[in-house]
């Protein structure tokens, strides 16, 4: 029996049928440091209610399952060292052991589904690693999209990924990728790449009954509705191909590997913008829960 505890905000929806949007906390415990870690993930909850949603933050506390944070929670999350980052091969463990551990893009997608949400607003999914033929790192993300029935919002795939076998790995495990408005392929911190997404939608109405047609025909799995960046709050493409291409070639020299190459990129290229990469992905970060709010409303529409 899973132990889960809801948020008042989100038993009050749940039990009113009200729209709810998703979100991961490794953006708190692993995104930045307190207190801006817990203001920008109260700041995100906060766009989702204002486009009409419910926000339901997920995250595991000593064994249980939380879907939403009540306000002392997060601040307590927010604090917390020795959190784990939980994905799908660790997910159950945690709450076997009673561990605390915050979720990532797959685990998220595992905690809405058992709770019922169908749509989660992140940053960014992982996705195949440069040099993945010989490390064989590919992200649990795209498996999870393929296989856990979850609209998830994001800006594209990191840029620090090798995107196009990204992109290649999930045509293969036929999940759809819908790039907002555009035609190109959002670049996380960039609005465009050079990359053409392989569907366009132009409304958050189009989306959700995408969402519920794919339901209607037994396909398993979700999708990836890859929402760029506002242009004036992005990084552009050209500024940041030589710091992601030096910060991936220190990660070589200095030997980062697995879990640790992410993170090592990131602070890298936190530092190589002077902060830049931060500001541009809160800014992602907010734009996406805004959209998932009004694809969430479609669907309770629906």
């Amino acid at each position: 029996m899973i132990d889960i505890t809801y948020s008042a905000e989100v038993e009050t929806a749940r039990a009113k049928g009200l729209p709810i949007v998703a979100l991961e906390s490794t953006i708190i415990t692993h995104g930045m440091p307190y207190p801006q870690n817990v203001e920008v993930a109260a700041q995100v909850e906060d766009d989702i209610r204002a486009a009409g949603a419910v926000p339901a933050t997920m995250a595991v506390i000593k064994g249980v399952l939380h879907v939403g944070l009540e306000a002392d929670t997060l601040q307590s999350l927010g604090q917390a060292e020795g959190v784990a980052k939980l994905s799908r091969a660790d997910f159950a463990a945690s709450l076997a052991t009673g561990g605390t551990g915050a979720t990532t893009v797959a685990a998220t997608m595992i905690a809405a589904r058992l709770a019922g949400i169908s749509v989660f607003a992140t940053g960014g999914i992982g996705g195949v690693h440069k040099g993945a033929e010989q490390s064989f790192d590919i992200s649990a993300d795209l498996m999870e999209l393929a296989q856990t029935p979850v609209t998830v919002v994001a800006a594209g795939a990191k840029a620090i990924l090798d995107v196009p076998k990204t992109l290649e790995v999930l045509e293969t495990q036929g999940v759809p990728v819908i790039a907002y408005g555009q035609d190109s392929f959002p670049a996380f911190w960039s609005a465009t790449s050079d990359l053409a997404a392989p569907l366009r939608m132009d409304s958050a109405a189009q989306i959700a009954r995408a969402h519920v047609l794919r339901a209607a025909m037994g396909l398993p799995g979700g999708q990836l509705v890859a929402n760029p960046i506002p242009a004036e709050e992005q990084i552009p493409a050209e500024d940041l191909a030589p710091i992601i291409a030096q910060a991936q070639s220190e990660a070589d020299a200095q030997g980062v590997a697995g879990k640790e190459v992410t993170p090592f990129l990131l602070q890298r290229i936190f530092e190589l913008t002077e902060g830049r990469s931060l500001v541009a992905n809160i800014a992602l970060v907010r734009n996406n829960a805004r959209l998932a709010a009004e694809i969430a409303k479609e669907l309770t529409a629906l």
